[in-house]
């Protein structure tokens, strides 16, 4: 998912460690990085046709994985377009390297 481009990120400490990897321990969540990713971005409904899940449930995967800082999210009108933090994920990468 990180391009191969991104440049090498400081690991998080380990509290920030934590909430990535709790936020990646769920296959829903798994799945929205996924399709994400393939897609480049999209909004939340899109997210919800993919998964077959309930809005709310999608919805809360989603803010999950924003607060770990693993996707963002941009607003356009009354919808939220999200896609995959490249900086996120290769703090991530550089976390778990570090372990």
């Amino acid at each position: 998912m990180v391009d191969v481009g991104t440049p090498v990120s400081q690991p998080p400490d380990d509290v920030d460690l934590a909430m990535m990897a709790k936020a990646l321990a769920h296959p829903a969540r798994l799945r929205i990085l996924r399709v994400l990713d393939s897609r480049q971005a999209c909004v939340t409904g899109d997210v919800v046709v993919e998964l077959g899940l309930a809005q709310s449930t999608v919805s809360e995967h989603l803010r999950i994985l924003r607060e770990a800082g693993l996707i963002q999210g941009e607003i356009e009108g009354p919808r939220t377009r999200y896609c995959v933090n490249t900086s996120g994920l290769a703090a991530l990468k550089a976390g778990i390297a570090a372990l």
